[in-house]
């Protein structure tokens, strides 16, 4: 099937779920418009999970209030507590299951994307990119490592151009949102934990520290999840970003290939098309679809997919311009006092069939006369 027309200044592929640029870019939205969903979804999670930790955060309040004698009120409003958080838990878990292995599929593919751009540029194979988050330890740094050269191998404008404040807060966010709330939580489950042993072991000298332990923790977890939450919306934003930035490389080298190459990415569906490589009227039957008349040099050198062309052609070919008369693969046109000559020379100076012209002062004779010194030719 021929490529589709161009929509929007972007060729799109047969079969694709998203526009695709040539050059081995793959930026088909399918896996990234899920990843969104289920990230914000996630987020959903994230902060219905905060909600219930400050429910049992007030529900721990009046236990301390009533002393060691509750009311029947109190106890219901304890134990609903614990059971929406343990719901919202499962729920949270799951969601956020799903946004780490959506997550790591992207990621991988912006890593694949990121080396047809620029490579021979990165620290770590492609295999790491998604590996890489669920490896204990080296998940604290490999995966910052990898998206800071996926971002600069993606900057338009160069890879010294890349802005990375908003991927900086991103993992920054993350890491302290996941530390606070994941020691938050352990020390709340230890706790709980002490709790119920000592209830069982009917010793209840330390229930009222131990209570207030779990009201701070359960303080101290829901902000952990709403750190969570920050650092989630910060990650929808670099997964815009980020698409935004190798969309605006694939253009540019798009760009490239359609002004050094045959023409192709213009098929004869879109708009450009043309009888041959090159149309009658200019180099492309309309005009240059892009904002600048010729391409700039590629931020990354050349020779390479998007290197800058050395000129108004990629090589001396048949359009290369003609050498001066003389100089160059073919011989000079032989020139005499009458002009150029197109015949065999028979070893006259200027070439011409007849001899030499008279008063040359060639001393070659001529064959056509009778005189040995050159003279007039007789017929």
């Amino acid at each position: 099937m021929p490529p589709l027309p161009p929509v929007g200044g972007v060729p799109f592929a047969a079969g694709a779920s998203g526009p695709e640029p040539l050059g081995g870019v793959d930026l088909r939205r399918g896996v990234r418009i899920s990843l969104t969903t289920v990230l914000t979804l996630a987020l959903l999670g994230l902060l219905l999970l905060a909600a219930a930790r400050f429910q049992q955060r007030g529900a721990l309040g009046d236990v301390l209030a009533e002393g060691v004698v509750l009311s029947d009120g109190t106890a219901d409003k304890a134990n609903q507590a614990d059971a929406f958080f343990a719901s919202v838990s499962l729920v949270a878990a799951v969601l956020g299951l799903g946004a780490a292995g959506l997550w790591a599929v992207w990621f991988r593919r912006v890593r694949l994307n990121a080396e047809v751009l620029a490579p021979g540029t990165h620290r770590f194979g492609s295999g790491w990119a998604a590996g890489a988050w669920f490896t204990p330890v080296v998940n604290l740094w490999f995966p910052k490592q990898i998206a800071n050269d996926i971002y600069r191998a993606s900057a338009p404008a160069g890879p010294q151009s890349a802005r990375k404040g908003l991927l900086n807060a991103w993992w920054v966010s993350g890491i302290v949102a996941g530390a606070l709330a994941g020691a938050s939580a352990f020390g709340y489950a230890l706790t709980e934990a002490k709790m119920r042993r000592d209830f069982r072991l009917e010793r209840f000298d330390a229930w009222e520290d131990d209570v207030r332990n779990l009201r701070m923790l359960a303080g101290a977890s829901a902000f952990g999840y709403l750190l969570c939450a920050v650092a989630g919306a910060l990650a929808l934003l670099v997964v815009r970003q980020l698409t935004r930035m190798q969309e605006e490389r694939a253009l540019e080298g798009l760009e490239y290939e359609s002004f050094a190459g045959d023409g192709s990415a213009y098929a004869a569906a879109g708009p450009y098309a043309a009888a041959g490589p090159y149309a009658a009227a200019g180099p492309y039957a309309g005009p240059w679809p892009y904002p600048h008349a010729q391409p700039t040099p590629a931020p990354y050198g050349a020779p390479g997919a998007y290197g800058a062309p050395p000129g108004p052609y990629p090589a001396a070919g048949p359009y290369a311009p003609y050498p001066p008369p003389g100089q160059g693969p073919l011989p000079g046109t032989p020139v005499g006092p009458y002009g150029p000559s197109y015949g065999p020379t028979y070893g006259a100076p200027n070439g011409s069939p007849y001899g030499s012209p008279p008063g040359a002062g060639s001393s070659v004779p001529n064959p056509y006369s009778s005189e040995p010194d050159g003279g007039p030719a007789h017929y």
